[in-house]
């Protein structure tokens, strides 16, 4: 691949406004932009000077229209080893199997968040195993926002899922910790779906994605008048979602500035908008996610402290599926009972050799990552089961696989983990704790119903939690 200051975009697209921002979306990272308009020209380009130094081709469905995956086709034959990704308004499934199969390496749905797009673009242009590759569409197959649709029964996962499960019942902050990918905001909207604020307001705010000037008043509100260009009244999601839940995701983002005077909303449970001279009593449950340890932020001096104690009524910390191997097998298999749901694709099976192989790599980009890898060789996949030779881009990153014959990280992920890496059974107590943890988030944190399952009584139960130290959960 050519440097970074010398990497070439061709854009086939014929909307100037569109055509501006991807280039200077792509500008930022070194990138030089060809915009042309239409099919013609875009072939004709490859076989120029010019053309012959691009490194990936991003392309409009719009401008060829039905025959956006005929281009993409022509486009391949051209020239195989160019990246192409394209942008549309569907969501449709069945057409991102269409141009994956015609040769699209990504397929992105407009409006295409900058991060998203760089991300697009990284992953076409390195050797990287995709973190973000079709995850628009992978992590919007269906799934039921509830605890059962959380797969895995590694004890770490299982013991978040239990503390979650108890926590959505009650009325108090939750801080959720977890790398990007590892299901935190499904794992939050579970938590929603099982809390007496089921049916009222959600907002979910991604502190990321709003522009800092816009922050305050997204969050606080304003009354008219308030700065130049507030020309109207607004309420912010503070107020907006009274009497529900406030999902924050990438907490940690937050400016300094803003985090003393949240807390202060939080803990006293009022908030002023700007430019107003009185305060409004608000009753909502704030549930927070971050991607990194808020109290390492905290000792860093870039969060302040009593921001963290108001969020930090529950914390869960969902562990990165590296720590969890021994939940891929049932993850992937759920993964691909779903995505053969979709149009244009079809029910899969997975040979053991391919779940080894899956087991072998350390997935960055977690969960996520694994389903948009495992959507991807579904669609290429022409057998009735995925096996190694279907995910080649791993093969090539972890070097010469050869299956382990240990199967202790390779169980079914059903049940409980009866044995240790070493052949051994688990002490009783600790085969004990799982099972309470399995009840808890199979029945949504009902105490009574996980007591009355498990034949013990409630004094006993959350004895045991206490053992556990999940009895702080609220």
């Amino acid at each position: 691949m050519a440097d970074q200051e010398q990497r070439l975009l061709m854009l086939i697209d014929d909307e100037p406004a569109q055509s501006r921002l991807i280039t200077a979306l792509a500008s930022r990272e070194g990138w030089r932009t060809l915009v042309v308009g239409d099919a013609e020209t875009a072939i004709a380009t490859l076989g120029t000077r010019e053309g012959m130094q691009l490194s990936a081709i991003v392309l409009d469905q719009w401008v060829p229209g039905d025959d956006a995956c005929g281009l993409i086709a022509e486009l391949k034959a051209r020239r195989p080893a160019l990246p192409i990704l394209m942008l549309t308004t569907s969501a449709s499934p069945l057409l991102a199997v269409e141009a994956m199969r015609a040769g699209a390496t990504d397929y992105l749905v407009k409006p295409v968040a900058p991060d998203r797009l760089m991300q697009a673009l990284r992953n076409a242009t390195t050797r990287e195993a995709p973190k973000d590759e079709l995850s628009h569409l992978s992590e919007k197959l269906g799934a039921p926002l509830d605890f059962d649709a959380m797969i895995g029964t590694a004890p770490p996962f299982r013991d978040a899922l239990a503390k979650a499960a108890k926590a959505a019942r009650g009325h108090g902050p939750v801080l959720v910790e977890g790398e990007t990918g590892t299901g935190k905001e499904m794992l939050i909207r579970a938590m929603v779906a099982a809390s007496p604020r089921a049916k009222a307001p959600l907002r979910m705010i991604n502190i990321r994605s709003v522009p800092a000037h816009s922050l305050e008043s997204v969050l606080f509100g304003h009354e008219k008048g308030a700065f130049p260009g507030a020309f109207e009244r607004q309420a912010g999601v503070l107020q907006s979602c009274d009497g529900g839940t406030l999902v924050l995701d990438e907490i940690n983002r937050m400016p300094l500035d803003l985090q003393e005077r949240l807390a202060e909303a939080l803990r006293t449970a009022r908030v002023r908008p700007i430019g107003a001279q009185f305060s409004f009593k608000i009753d909502l449950r704030a549930i927070a996610a971050t991607n990194v340890p808020l109290a390492d932020l905290v000792a860093a001096g870039t969060l302040r402290e009593d921001l963290f104690e108001a969020l930090g009524g529950t914390k869960i910390v969902l562990a990165p599926l590296r720590e969890r191997a021994s939940d891929i097998p049932a993850l992937a298999r759920h993964f691909l009972a779903r995505i053969g749901e979709q149009p244009g694709l079809r029910p899969l099976g997975i040979t053991d050799a391919a779940l080894k192989l899956l087991a072998a790599f350390d997935w960055p980009g977690n969960v996520r990552q694994l389903q948009a890898v495992l959507f991807r060789a579904a669609v290429f996949c022409e057998g009735d089961a995925l096996t190694a030779n279907d995910f080649p881009q791993l093969s090539e990153l972890i070097g010469e696989f050869e299956p382990s014959t240990d199967s202790t990280a390779m169980q079914d992920g059903v049940g409980v983990q009866l044995y240790t890496a070493d052949g051994n059974l688990r002490p009783l107590e600790d085969i004990e704790a799982d099972v309470i943890r399995l009840a808890i988030g199979h029945y949504r944190g009902r105490m009574t119903e996980v007591a009355r399952r498990l034949g013990i009584g409630r004094s006993t139960l959350y004895r045991k939690l206490s053992d556990l130290g999940i009895e702080n959960a609220a």
